[in-house]
Order: C-alpha cells, then structure tokens, then sequence
C-alpha cells in the first residue's frame, strides 16, 4: 500500500509563525514567533501541526519555508563584517552612496545621511580595467590584489564582495581576484562576487546587491543549517526549500549562496495564495500581526520588479530610489505598511491620534494577549469594537479587560472620547494606512482598482478588508479558506525556480546568450533542461536608443515584435504611445521546475473550533455603534448572508460590515458582495 506523502509551509512573521501541513488532509497552526530564535517558533507550529494531523513526521517530503530573516538582517545590521574590493578609482561609491531626504528628513538642517552598508575603512580598490563590452584597457595587478587580500585577512574579515566595473561584460579579473582573497582567507569564509550574483551594468546597484549578498548570505547559511537538523531531531528529514522574492522556491543551498533573493520572501507567498482564488485580476490584501501588504495581479501573474530598496523611508515597500539599499534581484511588486494587527495606537504631543508603524510583536504583543503587554493595539481596538471573539484567536486566549484598560489610558482619556469612538478611529486610521499601500500599487500606477477583486487573508485582514475595499470602490472581497494562514498555503503553490540575467550590449547572438544563462540556471537547481517538468521563460530589457532605463518585456526572435512589446509596455507605464528605434540591453532567463504538491483535503483547524451560531455586541457607525450582531463559522454559511455579520474561522475572523453580504463558494472561500 503507498503511503501518503505531505508537504510542510512555514511563514515566519513579525508576530506570528504560521505552519501548513498538506496532504491527505490539511492541517493549519498558528504560534506565537520567537525572534532571539526563529527556528524555536517554527518546530513548535510543525510539531503542533503534525501532532493534530496525526502524521508521522517520515511521511513528510517536502518543507518550504518563507522568512524575514534577510530582511531582518539588513534592517537591524545583524549581518557579518563585508570588505568590499572594487576597480581602482571607484573605493568611495559605497561611502558615498545615495539618499534621498524624505519625511521628516526634508526639514532636518542638520541631517546625517545613514550608514554605508560597508564602512569606508573596508572599502579597497585594485588596479584593472575592462570595457563596457568586455574589452581590456587596463590588466588586472595581480600583486595588489594580493596586498588587499592580506589586509582583509589581517583585519579578521570573513565575508568579501567583489565588484569591478563591467565585470558582466567580461567576468574574468572578477573571478581571478576571488582566487586570490580566498587563497588568503581561512577555510569557511564568504567571497562573492558581482558576475555571479547579478551580472548586469549600473555599478551602484550591481555593487549593493552583491554586498549585502556577502553581508547576509553567512547568516542564512548557518540558520538553515541549524533548522535542517532540528528538523531531522523530530524525524524530518525531507529537503528544505526556501521561497525567493520572485514568487519560486529554490533549495535550501541555493538561498545560502543567493541570500539576497530571499529578501521579500514572505510576502512573495501571500500573493501565490492570492493567485490561486481563480480571479484573472486581483489585488492581494495580506494583514498580519506587523505589516500590509498589497500587490496587483493581472491576467493571474502579479507584478515584478527588477530593483527594490530595503531599510528606506517613505518607499511603501521599496519602490522610492535613494530610500535604503537598492537590491537588483527579480521580485513581487509589493506596496507595505507598517500596519498590522500589532501596530501600537498613540497620541502624541500634539494630541493628534496616530497608529503605528511600531508593533507589540509577539512579545509583549497586544494588551489582550496577556503577556505583559500594556499598549493599545490594532488588535485591541478590534477587540473592543466587538470584532473578535473575547474568547479565542485560534489557539491563543484573548482577555478583553487589558484590550479596554490600554484604550482608555492610553487614547480614549487624552483625547477625550469614549472608548469606543477611540477604538473605531484607530480602526480607520489602520484601515486609510492600508488604504495608501492599495492606492500606490493601483492609482499612482494608472490603475483602476474598481474592475478588481480583493482578495483577504493574513490573520488580521479579513477584519477590515471590506472597509479598504470601500475606499477604492471594490464591490467583491475574496476570504480563501485557511486565510489567516495564507501565506503558509501559498508556499506549497511555489515551483522550484531561479532567474538569471546578462547585460550584453549589442550581442551578435541572443540564442546563445540565452542558452549559457539557462545552463547556468539549470546547474543552480540541479535539474535537466528539456525534462518534461522543466521550463524555460525568457525576456529582455529593452529600451529606445539613447535613453539610460529599461523596461523587461517578454522576448520574441522577431525584432519587430520584439519592439512591438517594447512599446506597449512603454504605453502603459508612462501612459505614452512612442515609436523609435531600440536596443536590448539585458537578457533575462527564469528556469521552473514544477513542484509536486500534494492535493488540498479538508482542513483540520489552528484550535478548537469555534461555537456554532450566535450573537454579540459590534461596532458599526452605520447602524448607529454597537449593534446585535450575527456571529457564525465559515462551515454554518448558507445561501446568502447580509451583513452586518461576523464569520470566524479557528485562525481568522472575517467582518461583513451593513451594506454587504457573504456567500461560501463551493472551494470554499467566503465572497463579500457590496450591495450597489
């Protein structure tokens, strides 16, 4: 008899850990995460998951795993100690960086722009010189790049970024002075280099991506380490995959040498999920304990962008250049806020009321939770609001008597209100934060969010997606089963993939430039190209003749259609119709190897299930503030509900304010229709 095999998703999240096991049933959990120790928080939810589901940890053969953990690096500067070696002339790019001053910056006369992401005493330069297309002007000085790697060694630096200029053009003093700092470093340390990490022309950019690959790749190295054999101590031996910031999942060895593509690994899942409901056209509302994010989904591919910035001010997810590290790696175009269910409501000076972007986390987490916690929170105002059930969040307890403590010293009596006219605004106040992330990645992009489908998950945004959604005139919100661990689910829709790109200005050959970028890409995930399961997807980066950016457009052998596809791009980007000659500048290759998931089943729940139904007091300004209102599982949802109404699942709760209805689709999801 075969036995069943199953798959384990893992989210880790600011506040919470959300584990999916799928299989012959599908199994969800939800614990508290454990930041000094993420992997504390993740055995915890898989033992717990696989403890309900009554599997045996030898049936699972696959683990896929989102994490914050580069991202968390970069912004707290917990990464490793990076010497930085460059072509003679070009030590002081880093040091001298780019920043934009935005927000309160703008005003600051005496403003200090942030640290370099290598400090300027560790920057070195070699004398070379190579060409934009890969000639040689100056050879490489072997004997001073013998000299530099043996005060890098000296220094006690263990993980070195090399960048010279247009190495992508010609990769070879790139490789050599690689050669010879690891000849000078001691066994185990990092050396990464530009040709191998993103080999594409604009040196800035090229030489951060490849720092803070350096800067990072030995701490997700060694933490994927540690989580594969605590993994293997409860009987998991199965390998682990990593999501990376595109949407794919790739091998557990590859993120520790690419640490840099796992940037925006968790929210890249949340969207896979979102992709799944079946909509052509989708925004993906994803609400959790610490952040929102957003991201458009036409025709069932979201948006992807090339360049991102981590650690920046006033850049909705890393879109503003000049705010934070730019990083040159294909990623889910994502707009984020700093509002969750944990998000921290305060006064402040000036009595104005403001929410977040500071978050309780998940220690002390929200007043309610009764872990010491003392601040008013999302979670807290939802609470009192009458949104969430006093008695449970899933598995985790609930107390109402710390939630309304918190509101009232801390917001209703400073500002003079009652407390539950102070809840509702932090409500709203959370709900237009997250309305700005929807507005930035639809209106400012000349989108008309009003033809789409909002699609809810995370453990606080079915609570407040029908509200945004009001903002912007979306009349259909989609709440997909197992929301509140959406992200976990999406991981498992993940294929095996990795993307690679070459600038190549004025290639005589494109097949053969595509060809060596899909060996390369096959030889990152130790597949066979041409293998029924294995696709190939290429694209270029186009631009008119003359001007400095591209846009990536599908390729086509046919110039003209090539061009074609340039130009509609362009008409929907810049909202012009332009013609003229262009030129390919990059060409870009996304290798999948399609993943064997095992099918959905019935769900077995976070907690105990909640009681059947019943009613309780909520908050609704337009039926006058608290009002008897309905209050049933997703299961009990028959025919078509009109709100107000309140639906909980073990993990998430879903809010139908008046004006709108609910009805359970046959895959399950609960579709909120607002009446016209």
């Amino acid at each position: 008899m075969r036995l069943v095999s199953y798959a384990i998703g893992v989210d880790v999240g600011g506040t919470f850990t959300d584990v999916v096991v799928s299989g012959a049933t599908v199994t969800v959990a939800k614990v508290l995460s454990t930041h000094d120790d993420p992997a504390e928080g993740i055995m915890a939810g898989v033992t717990a998951a696989l403890g309900r589901a009554g599997v045996p940890a030898g049936a699972v053969t696959r683990v896929v795993h989102a994490t914050t953990l580069a991202t968390n690096a970069v912004l707290e500067r917990t990464g490793v100690r990076v010497a930085y070696v460059t072509t003679r002339g070009f030590r002081d790019v880093i040091p001298l960086g780019r920043y934009a001053r935005v927000e309160e910056d703008r005003y600051d006369l005496r403003f200090d722009p942030p640290p370099p992401p290598v400090a300027p005493e560790d920057c070195f330069e070699v004398p070379e010189r190579t060409g934009p297309r890969g000639e040689t002007l100056e050879p490489l000085d072997e004997d001073a790049a013998r000299e530099v790697a043996a005060e890098i060694a000296r220094r006690g630096i263990a993980s070195v970024a090399v960048c010279l200029l247009h190495s992508y053009a010609a990769p070879g003093h790139e490789r050599r002075v690689a050669e010879i700092v690891r000849e000078a470093l001691p066994p185990g340390s990092t050396v990464v280099i530009s040709s191998e990490v993103w080999p594409e022309l604009r040196e800035y950019e090229r030489a951060t991506t490849t720092i803070m690959s350096a800067y990072v790749g030995p701490v997700m190295a060694r933490y994927l380490e540690r989580l594969r054999a605590r993994l293997r101590e409860i009987g998991v031996d199965a390998p682990v995959h990593v999501m990376e910031s595109g949407g794919g999942v790739m091998s557990a060895e590859l993120a520790a040498r690419r640490a840099v593509a796992t940037i925006e690994s968790g929210p890249a899942a949340g969207v896979l999920a979102a992709a799944l409901t079946g909509h052509p056209d989708v925004i993906s509302f994803d609400m959790g304990g610490t952040t929102a994010k957003t991201c458009v989904i036409r025709n069932g591919r979201p948006e992807i962008t090339h360049e991102f910035h981590v650690g920046g001010k006033g850049s909705f997810g890393g879109r503003r250049a000049g705010t934070g590290v730019p990083i040159k790696t294909p990623a889910i175009d994502l707009a984020e806020v700093g509002a969750g269910g944990g998000s921290v409501a305060w006064v402040d000076p000036a009595g104005a009321l403001k929410v977040g972007p500071r978050s309780a986390g998940s220690a002390p987490g929200p007043a309610c939770y009764g872990l010491g916690g003392d601040e008013p929170t999302v979670t807290d105002a939802d609470l009192v609001l009458g949104y969430l059930d006093p008695a449970s969040l899933g598995s985790l307890p609930l107390s109402a008597e710390p939630a309304a403590k918190a509101v009232d010293l801390r917001l209703a009596g400073p500002l003079g209100v009652s407390r539950a006219e102070a809840a509702h605004a932090v409500h709203e106040i959370a709900n237009a934060a997250m309305g700005a992330a929807v507005h930035v990645v639809t209106v400012q992009r000349g989108i008309d969010p009003r033809g789409f489908v909002m699609v809810a998950f995370g453990g606080a945004g079915p609570v407040h997606a029908a509200r945004v959604a009001e903002r912007f005139g979306i009349g259909t919100v989609v709440v997909p089963p197992y929301c509140g661990v959406g992200s976990a689910a999406g991981l498992l829709a993940g294929d095996l993939s990795t993307d690679r790109v070459l600038s190549r200005l004025g290639a005589g050959d494109p097949s053969a430039v595509f060809a060596e970028l899909a060996a390369a890409a096959a030889g990152d995930l130790g597949v066979t190209l041409g293998a029924p399961d294995v696709a190939v997807e290429r694209s270029a980066d186009v631009r008119f003749a003359g001007q400095a950016h591209d846009l990536t457009v599908p390729w086509s052998d046919s110039p003209e259609e090539l061009a074609a596809r340039f130009f509609e791009k362009y008409r929907q980007v810049y909202g012009i119709g332009q013609r003229g000659p262009v030129e390919v500048v990059s060409y870009r290759v996304r290798l999948t190897r399609r993943a064997a998931t095992p099918p959905a089943a019935p769900a077995r729940a976070a907690g105990p299930p909640p009681a059947g139904e019943r009613t309780r007091a909520a908050w609704f300004p337009e039926s006058g503030g608290f009002t008897p209102t309905r209050v049933l599982t997703r299961d009990r949802l028959t025919g078509t509900a009109a709100g107000p109404l309140i639906i909980e699942d073990a993990e998430a709760t879903i809010v139908v304010p008046p004006g709108w209805s609910a009805t359970l689709s046959p895959a399950g999801a609960v579709i909120l229709e607002r009446a016209r």
